[in-house]
């Protein structure tokens, strides 16, 4: 059997190679239009799950919060991609280490839970990677904080990270309470996903901006799909066997690779002003999760 340390470590890699394909793509493509076509690649390449599902293991009520997880995961997807196609990769994908922060702080402000000495000082280094991604030369104090409040790319991050709050938490619920076994989670999760994004395109009336990436990306998105459904696959096993903060904290090693390549293949400014910053947010969500 395979540790879930190891598994985190590969969702974290081939998390971290989809991340530059996602940004490759988002170049010339619609961050909506590509996304249902990603959900469309991703269902084609999960279907093989469905031959190794036992129904009888299968709950309604299971399906129904996979499918209401979904929903908010395709939204967080969307959210993400918005974010990469409207900021510089080093920029937008460190903020995602934030995650294990927001859980502790909800965690405090509705749970009531005590924040040990060690969370203080990772929240503390969270704030400060926040603040060094977002400094620049010849800037007033408050400068990167008002910046990040009002820049719109920094606020689909900041929804994502409220959205992936919840769908990590979901994420164990499924696995340890509703027992869904992970075949089926894989399977009917990228169904869902895929319904829900072609539900968004058709709501919105834009189904036909689908076909754009379909007919001119595929060659990209194709080898990104694999890399996504395998990046999931190895973070749910992992879910399943150690703590989920833990495995997102370890999984969130993928942000520094992609910063630091994604940002060299991409030209991006103040690499390695960025590549600390995410260093040091890397650390506070460490110092979170072992508190």
């Amino acid at each position: 059997m395979i540790e879930w340390y190891v598994l985190a470590l590969v969702s974290a890699l081939f998390s971290a190679s989809a991340a530059i394909f996602e940004k490759k793509v988002l170049f010339k493509e619609k961050a909506l239009a590509f996304s249902t076509a990603l959900a469309i690649f991703n269902l084609v390449l999960a279907i093989p799950f469905f031959f190794f599902i036992d129904m009888s293991s299968v709950s309604s009520i299971s399906l129904l919060v996979l499918f209401f997880k979904s929903i908010l995961g395709a939204f967080a997807f969307l959210c993400v991609m918005l974010g990469i196609k409207n900021l510089e990769i080093s920029n937008a994908l460190p903020l995602l280490v934030l995650t294990p922060g927001f859980v502790a702080f909800f965690a405090f402000i509705f749970l009531k839970e005590v924040l040990s000495g060690i969370e203080l000082i990772g929240m503390l280094l969270l704030l400060g990677g926040t603040y060094i991604l977002q400094l620049k030369l010849n800037q007033k104090f408050l400068d990167p904080f008002r910046i990040f409040l009002k820049s719109k790319g920094h606020k689909y991050i900041i929804g994502a990270l409220v959205l992936f709050t919840i769908t990590s938490i979901l994420d164990k619920a499924l696995l340890k309470n509703f027992k869904l076994p992970v075949f089926a989670f894989m399977g009917f999760q990228h169904l869902f996903l895929a319904i829900v994004f072609i539900a968004i395109v058709l709501f919105s009336g834009k189904i036909k901006e689908v076909a754009k990436p379909l007919k001119n990306s595929w060659k990209w998105i194709l080898p990104l799909a694999f890399l996504t459904i395998t990046y999931r696959y190895a973070q749910i096993e992992a879910v399943k066997a150690a703590s989920v903060a833990l495995v997102l904290s370890l999984k969130r090693v993928s942000v520094f690779f992609a910063v630091l390549i994604g940002g060299s293949l991409f030209n991006d400014h103040s690499l390695l002003r960025r590549v600390l910053a995410t260093a040091v947010l890397i650390l506070g969500a460490i110092f979170i999760i072992t508190g």
